[in-house]
């Protein structure tokens, strides 16, 4: 039987990890390439807010956003060596796709194939990579090797100059970049920080 909502569930904490995860799993759109301002979920509401207005020309190179009911603690900093913690927010997660899609605020059933370890302020701020799945061209795709490289250099370009700020050197930093086992071991890593650090919620 179908369970309904009377209200909209809240994106990370009301919705599911996917329908097989860490292999397949949810990914909910904050950013699309065609968007110049950045937009972030409201944590306690649930919407997208405005986080600002990009300040430079550069724009995401693909759809962005997160997994819901995952969280970046101490499990998946204990997989970045670089890092000294997690940072505190649900897993990031990019997904590629053929056709263009321009409205965030949407669902995406995705295939993980591999991530960016990068390291925002010392703080665990994984990208994970993914396909759209039953995608025409990167449907396909099962390893971050079958992505062209161009496109995942212009994917660790983007996060490790999109929040710089005039005569300041940047605070993210790239730490390498993993394929699919890895990246469904960070999954399962953020899946178990969630279910500890939001054991207390009512609605869990």
């Amino acid at each position: 039987m179908a369970t309904y909502y009377r209200s909209r569930p809240h994106p990370w904490h009301g919705l599911q990890p996917g329908p097989d995860p860490p292999r397949v799993v949810t990914a909910y759109i904050e950013i699309t390439p065609f968007d110049s301002v950045k937009y972030e979920i409201d944590k306690e509401t649930g919407y997208l807010r405005v986080d600002r207005p990009q300040r430079y020309s550069s724009q995401t190179p693909a759809l962005y956003g997160f997994v819901p009911q995952t969280y970046c603690g101490e499990r998946v900093s204990a997989l970045s060596p670089d890092a000294e913690g997690g940072d505190n927010d649900p897993l990031d997660i990019c997904v590629l796709c053929e056709r263009p899609i321009n409205r965030a605020d949407i669902l995406l059933n995705v295939r993980v194939i591999g991530g960016l370890r990068m390291v925002d302020n010392g703080e665990a701020d994984d990208k994970i990579i993914a396909v759209l799945e039953n995608d025409q061209v990167y449907g396909r795709m099962r390893e971050l090797t079958d992505v062209p490289d161009v496109l995942v250099e212009r994917l660790r370009h983007y996060f490790g100059t999109y929040k710089m700020k005039p005569g300041e050197e940047s605070n993210m930093s790239f730490a390498g970049k993993y394929g699919r086992e890895d990246a469904e071991e960070v999954v399962i890593a953020s899946m178990a920080d969630y279910n500890q650090h939001f054991a207390h919620l009512e609605y869990r």
